[in-house]
């Protein structure tokens, strides 16, 4: 298994969290693609923030070697990247619309 391959899973698994998210959470919904596009980028996100720190796809593997913990934990962050980005995303659209109000 590559990095590369492994990245692709990760981005996969962020996708399925923002979904889910949305799925049972309505006032998160963003619709499927706008879900998507969050979860593609929320699990990026976060994958890149934690892969400092040693969880990294390049981190996972090792010479001819597969390190199974350290994958769980990446699918994990990339999962909670994905549904968090959702939330987050969601709370900025609330504030910006709310900003877009007239005062009288």
């Amino acid at each position: 298994m590559t990095g590369t391959l492994i990245s692709l899973i990760s981005i996969f698994i962020g996708i399925v969290g923002a979904n889910l998210m949305g799925y049972f959470k309505k006032k998160y919904a963003l619709g499927f693609t706008g879900n998507t596009l969050v979860g593609v980028f929320g699990s990026i996100l976060l994958v890149k923030s934690f892969g400092r720190i040693g969880f990294s796809p390049w981190d996972i593997i090792y010479n001819d070697g597969f390190n199974i913990n350290l994958f769980i934990i990446n699918c994990v962050v990339s999962f909670l990247g994905g549904a968090l980005g959702v939330v987050v995303v969601k709370k900025i659209m609330k504030k910006l619309n709310k900003a877009d109000t007239p005062r009288e």
